[in-house]
């Protein structure tokens, strides 16, 4: 089922959610929150298709409503897995539901692209966490990229972790190293720049 934008911000606030505020206090657009004894928030993303996208930046759908312009996005619907979330929700129900989620071929795509975009320490954890805990090894994600290798923004993000991720000084593993020590640390770089070298040379 496809909802018009109305029709989604409708369904938004008649569920409680509303737009998030950032730490001074502004107006975040592109994420929503609903807060009971806990508070969940959802962002959204949007794939580019006007000519003047600019990947990272805000798409404007309503006076409240924007989504995120995700380069490569339009993959995570191609490489996709069906999972079953059990557990209370935060009203305190008690619920399972189905619900299809990004596959590991096009996550590592995404992470790469928004790598490249916002150079994020948590951006790179998250692609190395990916590559590192995974199915049973790297190959497990090699076999789920392989059909999405000929699309453009797959080739991308393949060049960027070439070049950002293979080097134990590069950007990558920097970032991972912060994010997880906050300084440099050689086993962590090490650590990600051999995942990352495995991956590509199973391509």
């Amino acid at each position: 089922m496809t909802l018009d934008n109305g029709a989604l911000t409708e369904r938004l606030r008649r569920a409680g959610f509303s737009a998030d505020l950032n730490e001074e206090g502004n107006l975040t657009r592109q994420r929503w929150k609903i807060e009971n004894d806990e508070k969940v928030t959802v962002d959204f993303l949007i794939q580019p298709s006007l000519p003047d996208d600019v990947g990272g930046k805000l798409r404007d759908i309503e006076p409240d409503f924007a989504a995120v312009i995700a380069p490569g996005l339009h993959l995570a619907f191609q490489d996709r897995t069906k999972v079953t979330l059990s557990g209370q929700t935060i009203m305190g129900e008690r619920a399972a539901r189905a619900t299809w989620i990004c596959g590991p071929g096009a996550y590592i795509v995404l992470k790469a692209l928004a790598f490249n975009l916002r150079g994020e320490n948590k951006d790179a954890y998250d692609l190395f966490y990916v590559l590192r805990n995974y199915g049973e090894s790297v190959t497990d994600i090699v076999e789920r990229l392989e059909p999405l290798r000929a699309d453009p923004a797959a080739t991308e993000a393949i060049g960027i972790l070439r070049r950002d991720f293979t080097s134990h000084d590069g950007l990558g593993p920097m970032r991972v190293a912060e994010f997880l020590a906050g300084a440099p640390d050689d086993a962590i770089q090490a650590d990600v720049a051999g995942f990352v070298e495995i991956f590509l040379r199973n391509l």
